[in-house]
């Protein structure tokens, strides 16, 4: 087990370094362009296809960072530079992750390499979980699987929203009820190979903020996939049916609900990208406020100004120790006795949404305008409350698990 240090490892350091120097060089001149055209950021995917930011090499390599930090530490640096642009290279990791978690070998090896293409022909992948009437409430998805025996195949209906790349991308992860009696126990997901009959866009959605990542309906209509494109197999969801259906004869059993738990350990990582758009938005304030002069002095000699920037310093560095203490303890194994995933996500989210708004207010006439960044950080801010679970929903996830009961 890695012990707990304040002080990143020089390789660390390193990665960080580059990953700053990416946003800082291509991420942040395109933001403003691709907010405008709201459309998805290809020429930036490919520059970073090109230097290996954008591969599951690079997305494995921080996902088991033995400390915990590296997933943190990068989404930082990429949303520091812009949400929109680094949730479009970041989005496909969640479609990747679905396959890595449940995925056989086989599966992994053929289909995380089709997600992610190369750097001269880049694809992106979509994870479609949420429903128009099931986003936090996983318990009511409606989409459906049913499998036709006489010819291996998953049958699949229903329509997903607000699904990351859904409809542009090369792979889509699809989950979706096979039991219906047993609630959020009776789901399994399955990979839609690319160009697959009756997969399509629904509505794309017109954002207030993130513009530059694709968000759009999912529809399902007969979607017939092989028995292979069930992610871990036939013979492991019979087996995990079968026991919790003998569960739920014996009167069923108080746990957590397993697609929360899983939200609880990835929620950190919606936390860091908070921690990066709000420290964004503080140093554009910063220097703003050192050197924008009224009445003949800087405005950071007010103390009206000044305070606020102390409170918004304060408050990212504190979002930052929750998400890595969240994360340190999901790659040790530490159990989330006091929901300390959803801590860290809604405070970090809460703090991004509140300090960009200072930040405008700081910024005062010009912080309204498009000609300043904070502006757009602004509105991108306001996803981190919502997105993997609303604050009200983090709450909730708190209350319950300091009470004792179970997450539904």
């Amino acid at each position: 087990m890695a012990e707990f240090t304040m002080e990143l490892s020089d390789e660390q350091k390193e990665v960080r370094d580059w990953l700053h120097g990416f946003a800082a060089d291509v991420i942040r001149p395109a933001a403003a362009e691709w907010d405008e055209r709201e459309e998805t950021p290809w020429p930036v995917i490919q520059e970073a296809a090109k230097v290996g930011i954008y591969s599951l090499d690079f997305y494995a390599q921080q996902y088991f960072d033995s400390t915990g930090l590296g997933i943190p530490m990068a989404m930082e640096e990429l949303f520091w530079g812009d949400a929109g642009i680094a949730l479009s290279i970041v989005g496909t990791g969640l479609a990747a992750v679905g396959v890595l978690a449940n995925g056989t070998e086989e599966q992994i090896g053929t289909w995380i390499p089709q997600m992610y293409g190369d750097a001269n022909d880049v694809k992106v992948a979509a994870f479609c979980s949420s429903e128009p009437d099931a986003g936090s409430d996983v318990a009511s998805m409606r989409t459906r699987a049913v499998y036709d025996e006489a010819k291996d195949e998953w049958v699949l209906n229903g329509t997903k929203t607000w699904a990351t790349n859904g409809g542009i991308a090369n792979v889509h992860v699809v989950v979706a009820v096979v039991d219906p009696d047993l609630g959020s126990k009776g789901h399994a997901s399955f990979i839609v190979p690319p160009a697959t009959p009756g997969l399509s866009q629904g509505q794309k959605f017109k954002k207030h903020g993130i513009r530059a990542s694709h968000t759009a309906e999912v529809v399902l209509d007969n979607v017939r996939v092989p028995g292979s494109c069930l992610l871990g197999g036939k013979e492991k969801l019979d087996a995990r049916l079968a026991r919790a259906r003998e569960k739920a004869k014996k009167g069923g059993e108080r746990v957590k609900n397993a697609a929360m738990a899983t939200f609880e350990a990835s929620r950190p990582a919606v936390g860091a990208m908070a921690v990066g758009t709000a420290r964004a938005a503080y140093e554009v304030a910063l220097e703003y406020a050192q050197t924008r002069e009224q009445f003949g002095r800087p405005i950071i000699d007010n103390q009206g100004v000044a305070f606020q920037l102390a409170d918004m310093r304060t408050s990212i560095d504190a979002a930052r120790l929750l998400v890595w203490r969240a994360s340190w303890m999901a790659i040790n194994g530490k159990p989330f006795t006091a929901a300390e995933g959803s801590m860290s996500k809604l405070f970090a989210s809460e703090t991004a949404k509140k300090v960009t708004a200072q930040a405008v207010q700081i910024l005062g006439g010009n912080g309204y305008t498009r000609e300043y960044p904070v502006e757009r950080m602004h509105r991108d801010s306001a996803i981190y409350t919502i997105f993997e679970g609303t604050s009200e929903i983090q709450r909730l996830v708190i209350a319950r698990t300091l009470a004792g009961m179970p997450i539904r």
